[in-house]
């Protein structure tokens, strides 16, 4: 048939052969090239591998894994798993370009003030300082307050080599006291807190302790409590 009717065949030349790239052929013997869909490379990356605060214990008591805390200073000063190794995955931002300055101020007048964390800027020399204190065959378990930081450490640990690298659930916040033997002022779960939540935090306890008080005092003395109402002038 003439016109538009065409039929096709794969056609594999020898000099095509190591592509295997077939070849479109119309009816006017015009060839062209058709192209198999190129495969696509994938990198898969390796999944951090998390344990509860239980699990946690055993791999250090039992199976030797040492504790990276990947805090910043001041969480790590308030309250750390004893004999832990300290590299923090953030650092405090000292810098002084008006672009930092600018951002430090702000951060200053409300996240360092109701929580009292510093302005930090990522550590570059986080890989290599953990690679200066642990041969890449360590057993390590890495840590933070509420699990974040530690699966970024984590991820970057297992890129820079290391094979056998874990991560609690959800942080210290999680770990109940008495699960590993601590240092410091407070107890791992409020190493996080400071700033006015802690301030806040205090009046809250000790306003719910009043109430409690008071509503035990007007269920238990009923009579009692009717006078010192009485007593109480209106408005």
């Amino acid at each position: 048939m003439a016109g538009t009717s065409f039929y096709s065949s794969y056609l594999f030349s020898p000099s095509n052969l190591g592509t295997s790239s077939p070849v479109l052929k119309t009816h006017n013997a015009r060839a062209a090239p058709w192209k198999l869909p190129q495969r696509r490379r994938c990198r898969i990356k390796a999944e951090v591998d998390y344990v509860n605060a239980e699990q946690a214990k055993d791999l250090v008591a039992v199976e030797g894994y040492k504790v990276l805390d990947v805090r910043d200073r001041t969480q790590f000063e308030r309250a750390h798993i004893k004999s832990s190794y300290h590299v923090p995955l953030f650092i405090e931002n000292k810098d002084n370009d008006p672009g930092t300055i600018l951002k430090r101020t702000l951060h200053n007048n409300f996240s360092g003030l109701f929580y009292g964390l510093p302005f930090t800027k990522p550590n570059p020399d986080f890989v290599q300082s953990v690679k200066s204190q642990f041969p890449p065959e360590s057993k390590i378990l890495v840590v933070c307050q509420e699990g974040l930081r530690s699966t970024a450490a984590a991820s970057k640990l297992e890129q820079a080599g290391f094979s056998d690298v874990k991560s609690i659930t959800s942080g210290l916040q999680k770990v109940k006291p008495g699960t590993f033997e601590s240092v410091g002022s407070t107890e791992l779960q409020n190493a996080g807190k400071a700033g006015l939540v802690t301030i806040q935090g205090k009046i809250s306890a000790v306003l719910g302790t009043v109430l409690i008080g008071a509503y035990l005092f007007i269920t238990f003395f009923p009579d009692q409590a009717e006078k010192l109402f009485q007593l109480v002038p209106a408005s």
